[in-house]
C-alpha cells in the first residue's frame, strides 16, 4: 500500500479542493451525469482528455484505446458508444488522435509487436490506402503525423457507419462526429474538418 500512498494523498487534496470551490459538487455528481461529449481517444498517458479541453468531472464521457481506434468487432468501444449516444444522449462524438502516437508508428514500421499486431493491422490498412500520399512526404516525422491524421479521419468514418450512429440519425437525434488531433509539442488541438452530421459526410475518406 505504501507504493500508492502518494496517490491517496493526491486524491484527498483534489477532493478537498473541489469541495472548497463547490461544497455540493460530489452530492450532485452522485445523482447522475449528462455529458455533452463522447471522447474516443488514445490511451497515451500524455493526453489527459478532460484537461485538454478544459472540462470537469461529468462533462466528458471517455473511451480510450491504443491509437484511438473504432473497430466493428470491439464490443468495449461499441458498448461505450451505445451508452453515450442512446442513454446519455451526447451531442458530439470527438475522435481524437495525437501526433507522436506510438501505435501509429508501430503500425507504420511493422517490425513485429506480438498480439498488438492484430490491433495495428487496421492502421496498416489506412497506410496502404493512402500509400502514394504518404510516400510523397519526404520527412518521416511529417509522414507519421499525416498518418495520424488519416487514421483519425478513417475512425470518424467508422463511427458514422456503426448501427448505433445510423440509428440515432434515422431517429432524428442531434449528433455530430468530429475528427481532431492533439499536438504533444504545444498542447493544442487541430480540427481536421471532417465533421459529419446526419447523412452528410464531409470528407471523401468517410465515404470510402
Amino acid at each position: 500500500m505504501s507504493a500508492l500512498s502518494h496517490l491517496f494523498d493526491n486524491n484527498r487534496k483534489w477532493a478537498d479542493g473541489i469541495k472548497a470551490d463547490d461544497p455540493d459538487f460530489f452530492e450532485s455528481s452522485a445523482t447522475g451525469q449528462s455529458p455533452r461529449y463522447l471522447w474516443i481517444g488514445c490511451a497515451d498517458s500524455r493526453v489527459p482528455a478532460s484537461q485538454v479541453v478544459g472540462l470537469g468531472p461529468g462533462e466528458l464521457f471517455v473511451h480510450r484505446n491504443v491509437a484511438n481506434m473504432v473497430i466493428e468487432t470491439d464490443l468495449n468501444c461499441l458498448t461505450v458508444m451505445r451508452y453515450a449516444i442512446d442513454v446519455l444522449k451526447v451531442r458530439d462524438v470527438l475522435v481524437v488522435g495525437h501526433y507522436g502516437c506510438g501505435g501509429v508508428q508501430a503500425a507504420y514500421e511493422n517490425t513485429g509487436n506480438g498480439e498488438l499486431d492484430h490491433w495495428l493491422c487496421h492502421i496498416r490498412e489506412v497506410q496502404k490506402r493512402h500509400h502514394d500520399e504518404l510516400e510523397a512526404i519526404a520527412d518521416k516525422g511529417a509522414r507519421l503525423q499525416r498518418l495520424c491524421e488519416l487514421n483519425v479521419i478513417t475512425q470518424v468514418g467508422n463511427v458514422c457507419r456503426t448501427k448505433i450512429v445510423q440509428q440515432a440519425w434515422q431517429g432524428g437525434q442531434s449528433l455530430a462526429v468530429h475528427g481532431l488531433v492533439y499536438n504533444l509539442a504545444d498542447g493544442l488541438l487541430k480540427n481536421l474538418n471532417c465533421t459529419a452530421e446526419g447523412a452528410t459526410l464531409v470528407s471523401r475518406d468517410l465515404r470510402e
